[in-house]
């Protein structure tokens, strides 16, 4: 029950604390409950029952949610809050009231009853299986004689209430709650012995409340003891003393007890789970001491082995300055005078290390403390152990105090970022505080050195950075020179730091010719030098550090430099570009002065040798693509040139001298076969070349060629050679005798090659170049392969789906400009097209501009008459919308099936798309028993060409496909309109004849094939031009309307594209609009970008 000691503690608790929520509950056991809350707000659940007896009532028991338990001073409080007088408001107390009063006031000093005392045994380890002696208690009682018994009293006893009160109210309370704290402890037998020795350190409690009660402790004479003490403190400490060894000094444990030393001989612990205290028996006396403070396990080992350890005179200094200054922070300490002096310890100081290794150099910090005279580093992100020779508020101070050049020496490398994320990212996520998780997702997101800054604690920047060598080298010349004058930092580095300086200059570019070379027109040697303060760079390294974005690069002497400079970065690039087009090998370059710019761009940045000054200026004259003084035209032209013409003559006489090719890519009609017929007579008349020209062109323009040469050059021989060898009577030596110019065709020049390459030429010209537009084909290997010193490209198209094609053309006639399709391709194409590097773009504008020249009609010819063009919807029917409709779905499905293997299924996936294109046309164009369904397309052209024809006017019709054009002819001889027809499959004779019907009136309506007059035909007499379908291309297109918008034409020009609403056509005109962006992007300076149909141009016309 309730000790004195207890009562007295409740009491000050209802002083000091309160008691809420008080409850009563009735039945045969009354229980009070109630909630005492101390003065710092803690929270305890009492409940006390109440058991009748008789007519009295008597206590239970009494439980808390405190560590006690039970018989704590709680339910004193409440017992006592409970007793408390009510207001005058209040009804009647209940009658456990009186009771729990009464109780209470049983449980003061000086009640009588009787009396109860405790015999102490203490058993010799020979009596039992342990090691130590064992000390036990049992509750003894007097008798009538005054002596003290067993009987009728036992711990099983103590376990119930005194029922017919017949112990002392207070011992008997006191003894239950010694048992209740040794719970467990008891022995099996009704009178068994609480085993002290094994008891908790609640015991000691337990015991203050014993002895308070006025319950004696008496020894068991039978055994070890003849009388029991308890001391008030026992302390456990560590005597540090001589050695009697040659160790330098000794380490044991020492107790002392109320300030007396006890023996650790006669000592002995005891106490569960931990020793809490100790006891010894001498002279027949058992004291007993409970730890103040509870030692630590391993100082008790240490008493308990009672073993002394020896600390080596080597290891003096470490154990005096480290060990000992924490021991003194930990545990009671006696160093025996004269031993071990006292620490002479200084204010911390920050330690820059900087060593070197052969990727670079390390820089890390530590802390150091001189103690004693002697240096003491620590790692600064070690916790400062208690008593320890460290400060952790002075080094807090001082790490605050440098905080700028603990940031500047992580900065000093670009890969500190990551070196900061991946440090964090090895440590144990066990291991990770709160701290270091929220820092680590910090650094995660972070981009670059600030940030990473801003993010980065104490411990991130403590742990240093690794340098490159070149970045060690800048951090030696440009940050440790800050630090190093400062008076609160100690920097210690490594000796070869010392040869690290900055260059004086910058980097200095040198061009020179290797070997004596006469400065040619085709290649020349060219090596590339860079020296830094005299010193040579290496420029495969160079090139290497350039290309991974290095700013500084370092020197094998030490010498470090920027390459940040505007001429480094130009070189980087153009080397990139030579090395990528195969002209480049080392510090050697094979230049091509096909790529002027590229060469004139690169010795520009740098000094050139008199030879390579030469060269050099050489290459200015061509990138002008402009010869110093114009040329007159020959006297043999029959024409008077408009200025853009002369400047056309000019450029092509200025490649004729620098032996270059090149392509004359003027619009369509602005007389780009005059400017070349110009050229080939200003040739003959100078005297340049008596061998003849070879012109190559589609076969439909052969005549046409021939009519030109007559007309504006009448002077010059021109032969077609529209036959094979094998179909001609003579040979083709015998056929050209005493030509000029010979003209033939693209198919027999393929067909008769070895013939044409076994005649000396003066020039190749390549009319409607786009013929041999695919690098892959016959045709282009053949223009390639043909021996002659010149060679000229002539169309309006030099590009029409890809760059790939231009560079076909560039291939004939600028061999060294772009050497390898597959060079060109990685560094242009590929780039460019799909948009990765787009100032790539630039780049090739300018490479290729010294070799083309390109003048659109907008820009020279403004004298042309205004040309309006407008897209017409045109609705299809009902029925031929929903036979389109019902085709356009099955297609869909089968087309996107075999998108997957496009390589393999291109040639049915266009078919199916054709189809579509045609049925947008006319449903009879798939489905001839569909012939009889109206088109909505031809019905336009029956209402629009009578009109126009009745008002004077002529039109062109232009289709993709001739079983289109043979519905039209259907319906304009219904109508009896008189028409000019013109396909594929027509001979040069039919072709003549129908043009010059046209052109002579007879005819109103030219029904054209687009891909066969689309190209090399003048049909000025047109003003109004009907595109019924539109195509891929439409660079196609452009030439097919600019057979009536030329040079010529005096009228205005209408085009009508009709597109059929609701079909594939409108996304045919949507892919058209991109096309135009490539062929913009790359003749005329566009800036946007497209590229040839694909996948998802596909998947784009069906959606």
């Amino acid at each position: 029950m309730f000790g004195a000691n207890v009562v007295a503690r409740g009491e000050e608790w209802v002083r000091d604390g309160s008691v809420t929520d008080l409850a009563w509950e009735g039945g045969s056991v009354q229980e009070l409950s109630g909630t005492c809350i101390g003065p710092e707000g803690d929270r305890n659940d009492v409940s006390i029952s109440f058991v009748s007896v008789g007519e009295n009532w008597s206590i239970g028991r009494a439980i808390c949610t405190c560590p006690v338990r039970m018989w704590c001073k709680h339910g004193v409080a409440l017992l006592l809050t409970a007793a408390q007088p009510a207001d005058e408001n209040q009804t009647s107390s209940p009658s456990w009231e009186s009771v729990a009063t009464s109780i209470i006031s049983e449980s003061a000093p000086g009640r009588s009853g009787t009396a109860l005392a405790l015999l102490v045994s203490v058993d010799s380890p020979d009596s039992r299986s342990d090691d130590e002696p064992s000390v036990s208690l049992l509750p003894v009682t007097v008798d009538d004689r005054g002596q003290w018994v067993r009987s009728g009293i036992s711990w099983r006893v103590l376990g119930g209430p005194d029922v017919h009160g017949e112990f002392d109210a207070g011992q008997f309370r006191a003894l239950q709650r010694l048992a209740q704290t040794a719970d467990g402890l008891v022995g099996s037998s009704p009178h068994g012995h609480l085993e002290l020795t094994s008891a908790p350190a609640a015991i000691w409690s337990a015991l203050e409340d014993v002895l308070a009660a006025g319950i004696p402790l008496i020894a068991n004479t039978s055994s070890l003891a003849d009388r029991v003490a308890i001391a008030k403190r026992a302390v456990l400490g560590l005597d540090i003393g001589p050695s009697e060894t040659p160790a330098s000094a000794s380490l044991k444990a020492h107790i002392i007890v109320d300030d007396e030393p006890w023996k650790l001989a006669d000592t002995h612990l005891f106490g569960a789970p931990n020793p809490h205290g100790v006891f010894r028996v001498v002279d027949r006396v058992l004291t007993l001491a409970p730890f103040d403070p509870v030692p630590p396990n391993s100082l008790l080992q240490m008493a308990r082995s009672k073993l002394t350890s020896q600390i080596p005179v080597a290891d003096a200094d470490h154990f005096m300055n480290d060990v000992l200054p924490r021991l003194q922070a930990s545990v009671p300490v006696r160093v025996a005078h004269g031993l071990f002096e006292p620490l002479d310890i200084s204010d911390p100081t920050p330690v820059l290390t900087v060593t070197t290794s052969d990727e670079g150099a390390r820089a890390h910090w530590s802390i150091r403390y001189s103690v004693n005279g002697e240096p003491r580093d620590s790692d600064p992100s070690k916790r400062v152990l208690s008593g320890s020779h460290r400060n952790k508020s002075a080094e807090d101070a001082v790490w605050h105090q440098i905080d700028d050049v603990l940031r500047a020496v992580v900065a000093s490398s670009d890969s500190w970022p990551q070196q900061a994320r991946d440090a964090l990212d090895a440590v144990p996520t066990a291991s990770m505080t709160q701290p270091m998780i929220k820092e680590f997702h910090a650094l995660r997101a972070a981009e670059g050195v600030e940030e990473t800054l801003a993010a980065a604690s104490l411990r991130t920047l403590w742990a240093g950075v690794t340098l490159s060598k070149v970045e060690a080298a800048r951090f030696y010349v440009e940050v440790l020179p800050q630090i190093v004058d400062r008076d609160d930092i100690i920097v210690e580095l490594s000796e070869e730091l010392a040869g690290y300086r900055r260059a004086d200059s910058a980097a200095q570019l040198r061009f020179s010719a290797p070997d004596a070379q006469t400065v040619g027109n085709d290649w020349f040697d060219l090596r590339i030098t860079v020296t830094v303060d005299g010193e040579q760079v290496p420029l495969a390294a160079l090139i290497r550090e350039l290309t991974a974005g290095a700013t500084y690069m370092l020197l094998p002497s030490g010498t470090y430099f920027a390459l940040d400079t505007p001429e480094l970065t130009r070189l980087v690039e153009l080397l990139a570009e030579g090395r990528a087009l195969g002209e480049l090998d080392g510090d050697k370059a094979k230049a091509s002065s096909f790529n002027v710019t590229l060469w004139e761009e690169l010795l520009e940045l740098g000094i050139v040798d008199d030879q390579t000054r030469a060269w050099q200026q050489n290459l200015a004259r061509l990138r002008s693509a402009r010869p110093p003084v114009e040329v007159e035209p020959p006297g043999m032209l029959h024409a008077e040139l408009r200025p853009y013409q002369l400047d056309g003559l000019n450029w092509l006489s200025f490649l004729w001298d620098n032996g270059l090719g090149g392509i004359l890519a003027d619009d369509m009609g602005l007389g780009k076969t005059l400017q070349t017929l110009a050229l080939i007579g200003r040739i003959r008349e100078a005297g340049e070349s008596t061998k003849p020209f070879l012109v190559v062109a589609p076969t439909s323009v052969i005549a046409n060629w021939l009519a030109e040469c007559e007309k504006f050059t009448p002077d010059l021989t021109a032969v077609a050679v529209t036959a094979s060898e094998a179909k001609s009577r003579g040979s083709l030596q015998e056929r050209i005798a005493g030509a000029d110019v010979v003209i033939t065709s693209y198919t027999l020049l393929r067909i008769d090659f070895p013939v044409f390459d076994a005649v000396e030429w003066a020039g190749l010209i390549l009319d409607e170049a786009q013929f041999v537009k695919n690098h892959k084909a016959k045709a282009h290997q053949c223009a390639r392969r043909l021996a002659t010193p010149f060679k000229l490209a002539i169309t309006g198209t030099p590009m029409e789906n890809n760059l790939m094609e231009l560079w076909s053309l560039l291939s004939i006639t600028a061999p060294g400009l772009f050497a390898k399709p597959k060079q060109f391709t990685e560094f242009f194409r590929r780039p460019i097209e799909s948009g990765a590097h787009p100032e790539r773009l630039a780049t090739l504008r300018r490479r290729i501009k010294p070799v083309m020249l390109r003048r659109t009609k907008d820009q020279v010819a403004t004298d042309l008459p205004p040309k309006q063009e407008q897209v017409v919807p045109v609705t299809l029917i009902d029925k031929h919308q929903k036979i389109y409709d019902t085709r356009l779905a099955r297609e869909r499905q089968k087309v996107l099936g075999l998108l997957g293997d496009w390589e393999r299924n291109r040639f049915e996936i266009f078919r199916s798309l054709t189809m579509l294109r045609q049925l947008s046309l006319h449903a009879g164009l798939v489905d001839p028993t569909k012939r009889d369904v109206p088109s909505a397309k031809v019905e336009f052209l029956e209402e629009h060409l009578p009109e126009l024809i009745a008002e004077g006017h002529s039109a062109l019709v232009f289709s993709q496909f001739t079983g289109f054009l043979a519905i039209i002819r259907e319906h304009l001889d219904a109508a009896q309109i008189p028409y000019s027809y013109l396909d594929g499959s027509m001979t040069a004779r039919q072709r003549t004849e129908a043009i010059m019907a046209f052109s002579a009136g007879t005819t109103k309506v030219f029904l054209i094939s687009l891909k066969a007059g689309g190209f090399g035909l003048n049909l000025t007499e047109a003003d109004y031009v009907y595109v019924c379908d539109p195509w891929w291309n439409p660079a196609a297109e452009a030439q097919a309307v600019d057979r009536a918008h030329r040079i010529g034409q005096t009228r205005p020009v209408t085009v009508y594209r009709l597109v059929s609403a609701g079909t594939i056509e409108e996304k045919v005109v949507a892919l058209q609009d991109r096309k135009r962006e490539l062929f913009s992007a790359v003749m005329d300076e566009g800036e946007m970008f497209g590229s040839a149909i694909g996948v998802d141009d596909i998947r784009e016309l069906l959606g």
